[in-house]
């Protein structure tokens, strides 16, 4: 069965040059190259490169064997669009354009939004109507370059779940719309509500466009290494989205202090791909 994986980005340590990360990536045994945009000032500031150096970061990674196809646009937590402050909405509104068109440039199909209508504040009916009322915008903005919009199913409640994105899925019904789950917070949702994890990813069968693979357990959610004591149901979850015809998924996960990166990056390709091809038989 064919199938994708990408390396998300922090999976490699700060500090390199795209040509080695994207080395890294090929080496380490994975496909694609997954990118960050967080809320960090040098991040934001990929989005204000010139049309040309976007396209010869594309360029540079097909040529290396591991294409840009998805970006992790996790900024909007710093500047969420539905936040009480008409300004910072604004800026929110003005990365997720600058994202877009960054992806035409860059090669880029996929993008992955945090599900938070804010993240820094409280939330209310009005954060929940201004998320609406921009990411019905946002996704307009999307149609129009041809670049996918998808959530990621997050840490806090207000999108924990694929039914919860498909909540604002179905409201905006564009099919630039859908969801990036993330399987080991699904999992840790699971726990908390008592659901079953495969039942709610198939409720966005049709709009699931990839997955991201991580290892957590019940309060955790990042910075583990995959098979090191998590709860997350790889292969249930991965049967799952295959079923419903994806095919495109990436590890996620950080390089964490001390580890030989380029060991657990080989690992996570190893562990990840089996995880893959178990779920795949018998499909």
């Amino acid at each position: 069965m064919y199938y994708s994986l990408g390396l998300y980005e922090k999976a490699i340590p700060v500090g390199f040059a795209f040509p080695k990360l994207f080395d890294i990536t090929a080496e380490g045994g994975f496909d694609r190259f997954e990118i960050s945009i967080d809320e960090t000032d040098w991040r934001q500031e990929r989005l204000d490169w010139s049309p040309e150096k976007i396209r010869e970061i594309g360029l540079l990674s097909r040529a290396a064997g591991t294409p840009i196809r998805t970006m992790c646009l996790s900024g909007h937590r710093k500047w969420p669009l539905g936040s009480h402050d008409a300004a910072t909405r604004k800026r929110g509104m003005d990365i997720m354009e600058k994202a877009i068109r960054f992806s035409v440039e860059a090669g880029i199909s996929i993008i992955q939004l945090a599900g938070y209508d804010v993240y820094y504040e409280a939330g209310d009916k009005d954060t929940e109507k201004w998320f609406a009322e921009n990411l019905a915008a946002s996704a307009e903005y999307a149609a129009r370059w041809g670049v996918v919009l998808a959530f990621e199913t997050m840490e806090t409640p207000f999108m924990d779940t694929v039914e919860k994105s498909m909540k604002y899925v179905t409201q905006v019904n564009s099919p630039w719309l859908g969801v990036y789950p993330d399987i080991g917070n699904l999992k840790n949702a699971a726990v908390i509500y008592g659901n079953d994890v495969v039942e709610d990813m198939e409720k966005g069968a049709g709009r699931i466009f990839a997955v991201h693979l991580k290892e957590t357990k019940p309060g955790v959610y990042r910075d583990m290494n995959f098979g090191d004591g998590g709860h997350t149901e790889y292969v249930p979850c991965i049967r799952a989205a295959l079923a419903m015809g994806v095919r495109t998924f990436t590890g996620e996960f950080w390089h964490q202090e001390g580890q030989d990166y380029k060991a657990v990056i080989a690992a996570a390709s190893k562990f990840l791909r089996g995880k893959i091809e178990e779920a795949a038989e018998g499909l």
